[in-house]
């Protein structure tokens, strides 16, 4: 990556950061987006803690799926684990991507899980 995209997506973050703030009773979800792999988590921002985690390179992911598709399950695993830990809302954070494929897919794999954005 470039600095120019580097220091543009960071400068995103920091402007998406002001407005989304995770508290106690509801956290952030943030989501980082990598070339092969997708990871993100449920974040308590007052306490820094992060709650509940998934990416694709969790046990039980399919390798075959593609990555539309294994986006879409860790969302699904992402919701199952914050709802055992009885989390049912979050401020979604799509850390300065757009929201469209991989981002959009795990946001959606989350919610037909029952969390709510």
């Amino acid at each position: 990556m470039s600095a120019n995209k580097i220091t543009s997506r960071r400068r995103i973050q920091y402007r998406i950061r002001k407005k989304v703030n995770g508290t106690t009773s509801r956290p952030r979800l943030s989501v980082f987006r990598s070339n092969k792999e997708i990871y993100c988590q449920v974040i308590d921002d007052l306490n820094g803690h992060t709650l509940a985690a998934a990416s694709s390179r969790d046990k039980g992911i399919d390798p075959k799926l593609n990555k539309t598709q294994r986006a879409q399950e860790v969302g699904r695993r992402l919701a199952e684990k914050a709802l055992a830990n009885n989390i049912t809302t979050v401020v979604f954070d799509r850390g300065g991507y757009l929201y469209h494929g991989r981002v959009k897919a795990l946001a959606d794999g989350a919610r037909e899980k029952g969390l709510i954005f």
